[in-house]
């Protein structure tokens, strides 16, 4: 006797795409949004350039720390509730940086905020991969990879627009209504998601927190206290041995934290290691034109980010495309290329520095890379998360986004220390020559990412599951829909 079993009722991919990419994007933007707003805020405040520093790596290390955690936590309490918290927390954290009186507070704030955002990014990530059909994954990820994208690269825009036109605070601000907007969304629109249930690996937890706490205190550190300094060495080699530990642990544990059978999946190998490559060229890059179109160029801080726009707009229309082409040739090329185009286009970028020509010579190296960085997004994305099994894909989402904030956070250590040994910021001329040379070490890691990209699989063929009307798939007690 045949049983049918009722259809599970879902809202459409695109409430839950909606949903995840609007948190995702507030996450994402506030990573940079300081820094074409560092001067305001060094005036308002009466903070130190060192103390200011600070609050654009409180939040990377924060986020980094307890990103991994952070997914292990929406796997046992539910991915919905784990998104709903991080968003009450990043909303309440915003408020602090807003209201803070001292760049001590502010920075404590923006720790807070890197602990919501820890929470909402592999959690939405976890919903929207399990929401979207096998067949549809590589356009629905073109799509939020260009919300990423855009949001790491309009950061600068926004900054700058807010503190010239309003007022710093307004940076922060601004996401407390767009939270109060997705909060009953995310409430009536989501399902509740959990991992396989497991007893919880406390140690795992530390251990992981650990490392990665001391590899970007290390990272971010190497610049004011300088690599062969006793902090930065024994903070990267203790995390080092720590991070040993960790590996050693969660082959060894039963019920691990993070199964590191996942990194024998080629797709998530290569995957991960392109994207922190490419998180590595990008995020300095980002981080080091806004300095030089201000000091070099002498643009004011909303200039400054008017001037990301031809990076910023190829996002727009190439991110989707590459997404669907991706469903069709698979990652490999997409991924290649495209670092490929970033490279190119940041050699070029760090020629036209390198002469001291103007900023017109520099729109078309701009566009190029962001061509590059719209196509490769997408494909790394994809090629992670439809690698990882449903029931892991929490710990997956988690471990992509921890390599995209220690890519960040080591390219900006490196570009910066070559920065340091070519130029300084005493005037443009020195500036521009400080430039040139980071941003070829930038368009390195590009390159060097597209030759991990070649690691990545072609197309693989989508199995077809056939189902009648009447007799939808079960769906597990772990729900890993995602949505209703």
């Amino acid at each position: 006797m045949s049983v049918t079993v009722p259809a599970r009722p879902r809202a459409s991919l695109g409430w839950v795409l909606a949903i995840t990419a609007a948190a995702a994007l507030i996450v994402a933007l506030d990573q940079l949004v300081v820094a074409t707003a560092l001067q305001t805020i060094r005036r308002d405040l009466g903070a130190s350039m060192a103390s200011l520093e600070w609050t654009v790596n409180a939040f990377s290390l924060s986020f980094a720390a307890l990103m991994i955690p952070g997914a292990e936590l929406g796997d046992r309490i539910g991915r919905k509730r784990a998104y709903v918290i991080g968003l009450v927390v990043f909303a309440l954290a915003s408020a602090a940086c807003a209201i803070a009186p001292s760049v001590g507070l502010l920075i404590t704030a923006r720790v807070a905020q890197g602990a919501g955002g820890a929470l909402i990014s592999p959690a939405a990530l976890a919903l929207l991969t399990g929401a979207t059909p096998p067949q549809k994954r590589g356009a629905v990820m073109g799509i939020y990879a260009a919300v990423m994208g855009l949001a790491v690269v309009g950061g600068p825009l926004v900054g700058g627009a807010v503190a010239q036109g309003i007022a710093w605070q307004w940076i922060f601000w601004i996401n407390l209504p767009v939270i109060a907007v997705v909060l009953p969304f995310a409430a009536t629109k989501l399902i509740e998601t959990k991992g396989n249930p497991a007893r919880p690996d406390l140690l795992g937890l530390v251990l992981a927190a650990a490392s990665m706490f001391g590899i970007v205190w290390g990272l971010v550190r190497s610049g004011a206290a300088g690599w062969s300094s006793g902090e930065v060495l024994g903070a990267l080699i203790g995390a080092g041995v720590v991070l040993v530990l960790f590996v050693a642990w969660e082959l060894r544990v039963s019920q691990p934290m993070l199964p590191m059978r996942l990194f024998r999946i080629p797709e998530f190998a290569a995957g991960n290691l392109s994207t922190l490559l490419l998180t590595a060229s990008l995020f300095s890059t980002v981080f080091f034109l806004a300095q030089y179109l201000q000091i070099g160029l002498g643009y004011s801080p909303l200039g400054t980010g008017v001037r990301f726009l031809p990076w910023t707009v190829p996002l727009f229309f190439i991110a989707p495309v590459a997404g669907r082409l991706q469903d069709r040739i698979g990652p490999r090329w997409l991924i290649s290329v495209g670092l490929t185009l970033q490279g190119v286009g940041l050699v070029w970028l760090a020629v036209t520095a390198h002469d001291h020509d103007s900023y017109g010579k520099m729109v078309t190296a701009l566009v190029l890379a962001g061509v590059g960085t719209s196509m490769a997004m997408p494909a790394q994305q994809t090629a992670v998360m439809s690698s990882a099994p449903l029931s892991l894909m929490a710990k997956a989402a988690g471990t992509f986004s921890t390599v995209r904030q220690v890519g960040g956070a080591l390219g900006i250590a490196i570009v910066a220390a070559v920065f340091a040994a070519h130029g300084s910021d005493r005037s443009p001329l020195e500036f521009a020559n400080g430039f040139s040379a980071a941003i070829t070490a930038s368009a390195v890691m590009a390159f060097a990412g597209a030759v991990s990209g070649v690691f990545a699989p072609g197309r693989r063929p989508v199995a077809a599951v056939q189902v009648t009307p009447a007799a939808q798939p079960v769906v597990s007690a772990e729900g890993e829909l995602g949505v209703r």
